[in-house]
């Protein structure tokens, strides 16, 4: 069964914020390097045990092995809980689970500091000074151990020296008054000196790992950033380069058709009915294109200055009606509008521009039936739809349609450049108005504009 604090979620640097991932290693560090500091604390409890054995009473030593080992065992359940379940976790989830199981680490100095009432000038002098060697040697472990994790390293560091100084201090009341020898005041001294130093040792450690780690969070944060830049910069090229093409082979076609029938209408004026026609509709094509290659290119160069104000949605519905019913007419199809009335806050120009430009391709890639305009509102949002009934999008194009010079291939989707859904989704994300789509192919499309007030 799980442990309740269980969240086995691996984070990256990139995922979480500085102090977070910070706090999550150095908390790692100090995890890591408690397991083996556990393994040497039972090979001194059963080396205690022996040598002390003979020399003190067996009851005392009894009970304080027992203890240590004991809370030895609790912090091996800890680690592995940590080992299980928090490996990668930062976070409140983490930040819970140390302060939940910090009071162990403390304790468990607590008990080791109390051995000194097991042997202090109760065993011969060499065993005392094996005992207050394990103390010291375990204090100044404590520094490289525990100090990545500041309130387990200070609450380990101070129940060792809080058990010990109530040994000597016990010593002294039982002296009564002062001693024969100042042994027993000098190890006093000894001790709060070692402890403070110790103390102070630990948080410069504990400092120095923590700039390490901030430095390696900022480099892999620049390279993150330099990466994905490095990124952009190739896509740009990339997108920029197909544009070049893309915009090249449409040119191509109506600028080589003018210099065909210019050089026929050279050869043979006298079909110069027959010819214009034809002149016109590919000048008619470069223009189109040079139009919607400047509108491109003015939105990518130059960022656009939206105008808020209140807009009309009744006579934004009206004005593109009449902007596009000659069109519609001239196509043979039949252009509905469903107006209704509301204001949204927007800016009427760019507005109007985006549903033209939806409006417009619905219209080019439709050949029979019609065109709907509606304005209607979804759980609370107005929102401006553009049903036809055109040959359709198949889902895997639905996303691609929004890239500049794309077109589906599909028999009667030749018109047009493939600008105007590239122009539509900068306008959309400049208004704050998001623009969707459902279709299926052969059946129709409707594209819509969410108007969402801006925030």
């Amino acid at each position: 069964m799980d442990h309740p604090l269980a969240i086995r979620p691996t984070q990256s640097a990139s995922d979480i914020s500085r102090e977070d991932w910070v706090e999550m290693r150095l908390i790692h560090t100090f995890m890591r390097y408690a397991q083996p500091a556990l393994h040497s604390a039972l090979v001194l409890i059963v080396c205690m045990a022996a040598i002390l054995y003979q020399h003190v009473d067996s009851l005392t030593l009894g009970i304080w092995a027992s203890a240590a080992t004991a809370v030895t065992f609790v912090r091996y359940r800890i680690i592995r809980i940590y080992q299980r379940s928090l490996v990668g976790v930062s976070g409140p989830p983490l930040r819970a689970f140390m302060a939940r199981y910090t009071w162990t680490w403390p304790m468990s100095a607590v008990v080791w500091g109390a051995s000194m009432f097991v042997h202090f000038l109760k065993a011969p002098v060499y065993d005392q000074f094996l005992g207050m060697i394990v103390l010291v040697g375990m204090a100044g472990f404590a520094v490289g151990t525990f100090s990545s994790w500041l309130p387990c390293f200070k609450g380990y560091v101070n129940g060792l020296g809080f058990s010990s100084m109530t040994v000597l201090v016990s010593q002294l009341l039982l002296e009564g008054g002062i001693p024969s020898t100042f042994n027993t005041y000098g190890m006093v001294v000894l001790v709060m000196i070692y402890w403070i130093v110790i103390l102070i040792s630990g948080q410069r450690f504990h400092e120095v790992q923590r700039a390490n780690l901030e430095l390696q969070f900022d480099n892999s944060e620049l390279i993150r950033s330099l990466t994905e830049k490095s990124r952009a910069a190739l896509e740009a090229v990339e997108i920029k380069n197909r544009f070049i093409a893309s915009a090249a082979h449409d040119l191509r076609q109506p600028v080589h058709a003018l210099d065909l029938y210019a050089g026929w209408l050279a050869a043979e004026p006298e079909f110069v009915t027959q010819i214009a026609p034809k002149i016109v509709r590919s000048t008619k094509a470069v223009n189109d294109l040079f139009n919607s290659l400047f509108d491109l290119a003015g939105l990518e160069s130059n960022p656009l200055r939206v105008h808020l104000q209140d807009v009309d949605l009744s006579g934004l519905v009206q004005d593109l009606e009449a902007q596009y019913a000659p069109f519609a007419r001239e196509r043979g199809l039949r252009l509905r509008v469903r107006p209704a009335a509301g204001r949204i806050r927007s800016d009427p120009v760019l507005l109007q521009r985006l549903v033209g430009n939806l409006l417009s391709n619905a219209l080019r890639n439709t050949h029979r039936g019609g065109v709907l305009l509606a304005v209607r509102n979804r759980r609370g949002v107005p929102r401006i739809e553009i049903w036809d009934t055109g040959v359709g999008i198949a889902k895997e194009h639905q996303q691609a349609i929004f890239q500049e010079f794309y077109r589906i291939p599909l028999q009667g989707t030749e018109e047009g450049f493939g600008l105007g859904l590239a122009i539509v989704a900068r306008l959309s994300e400049a208004l704050g108005h998001p623009v969707g789509l459902a279709s299926r192919s052969g059946r129709g499309s409707v594209f819509w504009v969410e108007l969402r007030e801006p925030g």
